[in-house]
């Protein structure tokens, strides 16, 4: 019985092991994409380029975050666990600084919109930025 314990255990860790670089790998590939696709943005002069990549990267963390709190699976001590724990705190206080930031975007999108509406002649509209 302790050598199917043992065997279930190597299981679980290998497969925690492989979901911890999986959700690294996902959270580095948003980031990637999301900044490429934020600088060709920026090279078109688009108007939302903060809040994609604000939005990209929130998301990339959201990942990162993931595979953090899978990692505490497989924590075998109380110094790893006060370095994860650490480093989710960290993550988690950037992830909530920009979704933040996001909203503060948001908003100031929305204000110049609201803006470019009131100042432009009846009838027509502003461009999407």
């Amino acid at each position: 019985m302790a050598g199917v314990a043992a065997g279930l255990g190597q299981f679980v860790d290998q497969v925690v092991e492989v979901s911890i670089c999986l959700l690294e790998l996902f959270g580095v590939a948003v980031l990637v994409y999301t900044a490429v696709r934020a600088f060709v943005g920026w090279l078109r002069g688009r108007g939302r380029i903060r809040l994609d990549l604000a939005q990209g990267i929130a998301l990339a963390l959201e990942f990162k975050l993931g595979g953090e709190v899978l990692r505490t699976v497989v924590v075998r001590t109380w110094a790893e666990l006060g370095i994860l724990g650490a480093i989710i705190a960290l993550r988690a206080a950037l992830t909530f600084l920009i979704h933040w930031e996001i909203q503060n975007e948001e908003r100031s999108l929305d204000g110049e919109r609201s803006l470019d509406e009131e100042h432009s002649p009846a009838g027509e509209r502003s461009p999407e930025r």
